[in-house]
């Protein structure tokens, strides 16, 4: 089992708002530029998004492996039911499914577990780099002139088309990066690590 980054990416991760109104401290005139951004993109692209997927990832895979362990022992639980149904007495099979039923119920309790606790923590980096990410699109829309910038990667986005060149979602990555730069030698320069959905449990005998 993998614990899937809960961005739908770190969508892991999003708690944003979907629009971004900046104001620069007049009304806004009929020259006034309209910009968008993908916010999940711009935090788990950033040197922080990037290092903070990978520790994560790492402190979790402890927890994966045991998961995986377990997977392992139901699926050999369930070939041994399986190829002893004409071998195996009544008392060994009723013992077999107990153990396997056993093990499948802690399997979901602690696949449950680790996937809570990884959201929960992996919702804090959002959170953390995301509040100091507002503060750098507020300056950058103010000094470039900018109405309205909206977010394309929230759900509802009210956004059907824009330009390329109205996208300002690398810019706001550059200067995030600028402002945060991570410590020498960490994993900043890899890219965040993808996980797929948890497998699901095996059934029960």
């Amino acid at each position: 089992m993998k614990i899937r980054l809960a961005v739908p990416a770190l969508a892991i991760f999003l708690a944003m708002p979907a629009a971004w109104a900046q104001s620069s401290g007049a009304s806004a005139s009929a020259s006034a530029k309209v910009g968008v951004i993908n916010v999940q993109v711009a935090i788990t692209s950033t040197a922080e998004g990037k290092q903070a997927a990978a520790e994560l990832q790492s402190k979790f895979a402890p927890r994966q492996a045991e998961l995986e362990n377990m997977r392992k022992q139901m699926e050999d639980l369930q070939t041994r039911l399986r190829t002893g149904q004409t071998t195996l007495s009544d008392d060994e099979k009723v013992r077999l499914a107990r153990e396997a039923d056993q093990l499948n119920r802690s399997y979901q309790r602690k696949q449950q577990e680790a996937q809570d606790d990884f959201n929960d923590e992996q919702q804090d980096v959002v959170n953390r780099i995301g509040r100091r990410m507002v503060a750098i699109l507020d300056k950058y829309s103010k000094e470039n002139g900018y109405a309205v910038i909206l977010d394309t990667s929230a759900q509802q986005t009210p956004v059907v088309y824009a330009a390329p060149q109205n996208d300002v979602t690398q810019e706001i990555i550059r200067l995030f990066d600028e402002a945060n730069p991570v410590k020498a030698g960490t994993t900043s320069g890899t890219s965040a690590p993808k996980s797929p959905a948890p497998r699901p449990a095996a059934p029960k005998p």
